[in-house]
């Protein structure tokens, strides 16, 4: 089993705007951690068990092989606010939080596309870059450029 944070295991194309994801952010006053980048398929099962047979909630819709993480694309970050990660992205009334904001537009800015825009099953953490390629297509052995 085999879970990374290191942005060195993501592909070229999305290491690279990873780069620039947390140079901008470190611009504008925000450290930024990646907490996941590369999961193997017996990582991604373990973490889709996770409220279903595992103790704990339901962190991912997303099975083995149904990941962008498995196909080296996708990475998960959080800002780090007075030395700690500030998990909090929203605020009660479901605005994000400045930090969030910040962590989010450098994303984009970034050209990744954010988890946090999807119509379900929102991962504000969550950023990616496919190319345009869908999961199917990667599933299938189609390669980003």
């Amino acid at each position: 089993m085999f879970a990374s944070r290191k942005l060195g295991d993501l592909l070229s194309q999305v290491r690279s705007r990873a780069a620039r994801h947390i140079a901008c952010c470190a611009r504008k006053g925000i450290e930024l951690l990646i907490t996941s980048t590369y999961r193997d398929y017996e990582a991604q099962h373990e973490l889709y068990e996770k409220g279903r047979t595992l103790p704990g909630p339901i962190v991912t819709n997303a099975d083995e092989g149904h990941s962008f993480h498995n196909f080296r694309c996708a990475y998960d970050v959080v800002p780090i606010v007075n030395g700690k990660p500030f998990w909090t992205a929203r605020s009660s009334d479901g605005i994000l939080t400045p930090e969030w904001q910040i962590v989010v537009d450098c994303g984009k800015e970034a050209e990744l596309e954010w988890a946090g825009d999807w119509k379900t099953f929102k991962e504000e953490a969550h950023f990616q870059y496919t190319g345009g390629l869908t999961l199917a297509q990667l599933q299938e052995g189609v390669v980003i450029t």
